[in-house]
């Protein structure tokens, strides 16, 4: 059963910083590349960050370069996403997703709330 759990979210203040965790189960989450969702209310979902399957490669949205740091521990079955410098803007549900091929599993979010 392929399993993808976010943890992690919560409340913050403007500036604060968190750091999200996706525990993978069920699938060889080595050959998968992993990447960080966020959607906010009303808005369509964004592509945060995404990483290779060693963690040679990743890439950013705009808005995240510089404040977000995406990593994985391909021992642990866990990919990080590091928030940083956080603003009120990144509020949203973060989800991590993980693609290999025509193979796509989604995990359900966890929220974050950057609010003063």
């Amino acid at each position: 059963q392929v399993q993808l759990v976010e943890s992690g979210g919560g409340l913050v203040q403007p500036g604060g910083s968190l750091r999200l965790s996706c525990a993978a189960s069920g699938f060889t989450f080595s050959s998968y590349t992993m990447t960080w969702y966020r959607q906010a209310p009303g808005k369509e979902r964004e592509l945060v960050a995404s990483i290779s399957r060693t963690g040679a490669l990743t890439n950013y949205a705009d808005s995240a370069k510089g404040r977000f740091t995406i990593s994985r521990d391909n021992a642990k079955n866990t990919v990080y996403l590091q928030m940083n410098s956080l603003k009120p803007e990144d509020t949203a549900v973060y989800s991590c997703n993980a693609l290999y091929g025509l193979y796509k599993y989604v995990g359900q979010g966890t929220q974050v709330t950057v609010s003063s």
